[in-house]
């Protein structure tokens, strides 16, 4: 059906690359691109002698210009961004320059400063509606799937929403004494940055990780959930109408908060660059080349994902609860595309948002968060790509 750009190499892009393949009556064609060549090549050998046709290209996607003269080269219909969320915008403006589609799985967030929001992309509204292209953000699993459930309740459960606590959590043992499951250096920065919420119009500023409360999840058991800001939420916030309350928690361990809580005392992960030895360096940048590659903890990881969304709100003038997740097994991931449950949560809905694009079923020109969508297709399409989703209309409630 169609010729796909993919720009990154890293786990997640691995997920998007494999699913692609398991789908090669839509993805037809894709290329792999990013900075370091050889580990598109390892994956196209990995991938070759299926029916979609895969080739490699090398790019440096901080340049505008190399990712134009790529996609001049290539000639896709859409471009998926799984590279670093630094990128973005430059990304976006080689899809404007070529008049091709766009789809990412996290907002831009500038290299110099912890600061998640959509505002520097939401500033291409105007841009890409006028040149007739559609752009996709935030299509991971949150964001992204969280924003689709939410969108789905609204659609078939609830007449207004009130009240919005999107809930993450990991119960994977991959044995390292400390690791994350995605990108060090973003993942950090998320959670080392002051929590916030959204309350009756208003943002609620917290110190980071001073929320706390425990919820019982399915097939995880009860954990102990954090208060953190993350991106959806001012997405939400926007485009749910008369919603009075956003809330975002996720899972760590006590002993990963210790190690975090040693290397913030000791500097290490700040963004910050420091002298050493007549050169700078970003203590966290070097943190991030100590650490295990999250690609690596595949084969590893054992345990399950639980994520999903709590929502409040009424039915016909009834107060009504609903509760929507997926539970992910870390083993069955890498069973299937060689990827721990992290990845694959975050790289299978990029993939089914392509799909519902090149099927001209989310395709409209604009910049648009996926909550914006009819839900439906998509939700049709999510269990049989791998994260079937359950609902409960009884839940227990977050306080």
């Amino acid at each position: 059906m169609a010729k796909v750009l993919i720009i990154g190499a890293g786990g997640v892009a691995s997920v998007v690359v494999h699913k692609c393949c398991l789908n090669p009556d839509i993805f037809t064609d894709i290329c792999i691109a990013s900075r370091t060549k050889s580990k598109c090549d390892a994956l196209k050998a990995e991938l070759d002698g299926g029916k979609t046709q895969i080739t490699t290209a090398q790019v440096n996607a901080d340049d505008t210009q190399q990712v134009i003269d790529l996609i001049k080269s290539y000639g896709p219909e859409l471009v998926i961004n799984v590279a670093l969320p630094y990128q973005d915008l430059t990304i976006m403006d080689a899809c404007l320059a070529t008049g091709v589609h766009y789809l990412d799985t996290a907002n831009y967030e500038p290299l110099d400063t912890a600061k998640f929001e959509y505002s520097w992309q939401w500033a291409y509204r105007e841009r890409f509606a006028a040149a007739g292209l559609t752009a996709i953000l935030g299509c991971g699993f949150d964001p992204g799937v969280t924003g689709v459930f939410t969108a789905y309740a609204l659609k078939h459960h609830f007449d207004q929403i009130r009240q919005i606590d999107i809930v993450d959590a990991n119960a994977g043992d991959h044995g390292y004494p400390f690791a994350t499951n995605f990108n060090p250096e973003i993942n950090i920065r998320e959670i080392t940055a002051k929590g916030r919420y959204f309350e009756n119009g208003q943002w609620i500023e917290t110190a980071p990780l001073s929320v706390k409360s425990s919820y019982d999840l399915p097939e995880i058991g009860p954990r102990n959930i954090y208060l953190l800001y993350h991106e959806e939420l001012e997405s939400l916030a926007a485009n749910i109408p008369g919603v009075e309350k956003i809330r975002f928690w996720m899972t760590f361990s006590d002993n990963y908060l210790t190690h975090l809580k040693v290397l913030e005392n000791v500097g290490m992960t700040s963004i910050e660059p420091v002298m050493f030895e007549g050169r700078p360096i970003v203590p966290l940048q070097f943190l991030k080349a100590l650490l295990p590659d999250p690609a690596s903890l595949g084969p590893r990881t054992k345990g399950k994902t639980n994520i999903g969304v709590i929502i409040q709100g009424t039915k016909d003038g009834q107060p009504k609860t609903y509760y929507v997740y997926n539970v992910c097994d870390h083993q069955a991931c890498y069973r299937e595309v060689k990827s721990q449950a992290i990845s694959y949560t975050t790289g299978v809905p990029a993939v089914v948002g392509a799909m519902m694009l090149l099927k001209g079923l989310w395709k409209k020109p604009g910049v648009y968060n996926v909550e914006e969508f009819d839900p439906d297709p998509f939700m049709a399409e999510l269990g049989p790509q791998g994260l079937p989703w359950v609902e409960d209309f009884n839940p227990v409630l977050l306080d």
